[in-house]
């Protein structure tokens, strides 16, 4: 790849195959077999997606973890995950390309875990188990076939692989016979040089992240080779959306709606400019409804099923017979396109991230002078959403910054402070977060935030 940027890797689908293949021998070697976890907590990389299709080309199931967590969060995640390897830094890593090469199946038998949050703002794996024969070949069809890929495609990963969509893109071009290019860290300037000098034929990009390679100040990207451009994870301004249309070729900017529990739907671009601000219709092999309450549900096939890791309750509350929710709510127009009206109560998506305020509340909570705090989102041109915190009492903002900084990753850190006499709350005292972000929304939409910006990433781990 002569020219191409710094950071960004190159795979061959034979060289990314001996490399699957070392990995799982490495990982037969350690006693791991199928339905055993292994833990990632990396940047992404050419050697971490070869290890993990590795995994699951054997029935190992990789949990793939955010790489900016914390010491203190990521260990949470590893001790519910109970995984029998964790792989933490780069040594570790290569030395699962050191194994002798096992033989794998054509196609992954696991979907990887990932971890996504709930309502009330606890983690939680979303665990697949190990898949027999037809329901993996029907797993990996069902992503591969929707979006063509073959082997005259070379997919360009943007987004972080502890994201869905990252390894279920790349597997899908890997073992179709394509090649893959991992970009290690998302930089506008960086994924403008892959897409102009290495001309790939197919990315993911989160609105967020398409929204700053449009925005970027230098030589404009070229994107005439890509066939496809997905995007998902957050709503995509009308704007933007309209950008990118005019920006890349005839058919090629698709949009998906989907989280890390399941897909939901698709929409080619000729659909959304007959119905704007549609996420699509239903995927193949899915059915959509919304119940009287307005909350969106899926029927999917029986190989798309999950549940959550070790949480039964949780699980129970998310399916009704072969149909399952994630708590978003919606509108079905008579000709089934699906239109998003909210997220789930109180989730904020800051740069296609999922943040649960009730996790920051309680860190803030913390700090001597907090009397009441909220965390709450408001929309934003470059996140999407902002992540802000208004506090009652008088801790200072220097205090509330230098706490989250010890105990939060960065994008779960608020950007913007606002100091309230009183939190906004129903007569038996529920916290309106809608009304105060409404109420702030022209306060904070102009407030400049001191603090380090975060990766850019899709919904719900995914998309």
């Amino acid at each position: 790849m002569t020219g191409a940027p710094p950071g960004l890797e190159l795979l061959e689908p034979a060289d990314a195959e001996r490399r699957q293949r070392r990995a799982a021998g490495s990982l037969r070697r350690a006693g791991l077999g199928p339905g055993d976890r292994v833990a990632f907590c990396l940047p992404s990389s050419a050697a971490l997606l070869c290890a993990v299709l590795g995994a699951l080309r054997r029935g190992i199931v990789p949990v793939l973890l955010n790489a900016t967590l914390l010491p203190a969060e990521r260990d949470v995640l590893l001790a519910d995950a109970d995984p029998a390897l964790t792989v933490l830094d780069d040594r570790a890593l290569s030395e699962l390309d050191q194994g002798t090469e096992e033989d794998l199946a054509d196609v992954p038998l696991a979907r990887p875990m990932h971890y996504t949050s709930g309502t009330t703002g606890r983690a939680k794996g979303v665990w697949s188990g190990v898949l027999d024969d037809k329901a993996a070949h029907d797993l990996f069809d069902d992503e591969a076939d929707l979006w063509g890929f073959d082997a005259a495609d070379t997919h360009l990963v943007c987004s972080p692989m502890y994201h869905s969509v990252s390894v279920r893109f790349a597997a899908g071009t890997l073992l179709r016979g394509g090649s893959v290019l991992v970009l290690g860290h998302f930089d506008a300037a960086a994924a403008a040089a892959a897409l102009t000098r290495c001309r790939p034929t197919t990315t993911f990009l989160a609105p967020t992240a398409l929204g700053r390679l449009l925005r970027h100040p230098g030589t404009p990207p070229v994107l005439d080779s890509l066939r496809l451009l997905a995007h998902a994870g957050s709503p995509c301004p009308r704007p933007l959306k309209e950008q990118g249309l005019a920006r890349t070729a005839a058919g090629a900017l698709w949009e998906f709606y989907g989280s890390t529990e399941g897909q939901f739907t698709v929409c080619p671009p000729e659909e959304w400019m007959a119905h704007p601000g549609t996420v699509g219709r239903a995927r193949p092999l899915r059915r959509l409804t919304v119940d009287d309450s307005g909350v969106v549900w899926c029927a999917a096939p029986s190989f798309a099923r999950f549940r959550y890791w070790r949480d039964d309750e949780a699980t129970a509350q998310a399916w009704r017979g072969d149909a399952f929710t994630v708590g978003d709510v919606g509108r079905l127009d008579g000709d089934g396109y699906l239109y998003l009206e909210g997220r789930r109560e109180d989730l904020v998506i800051t740069g296609g991230v999922n943040v649960y305020p009730a996790e920051v509340e309680a860190v803030l909570a913390r700090v001597a002078g907090v009397d009441e705090v909220a965390v709450f989102g408001v929309e934003d041109e470059d996140w999407g959403q902002r992540l802000c915190a208004a506090v009652v009492g008088g801790a200072s903002e220097h205090e509330l910054r230098r706490h989250v900084d010890e105990h939060l990753a960065p994008y779960k850190r608020p950007k913007t402070y606002v100091r309230l006499p009183v939190l906004p709350r129903t007569p038996t005292g529920k916290l309106l977060r809608r009304q105060l972000a409404e109420q702030l929304q022209s306060v904070t939409r102009h407030s400049s935030a001191s603090s380090p910006r975060c990766p850019s990433e899709p919904s719900r781990g995914g998309t």
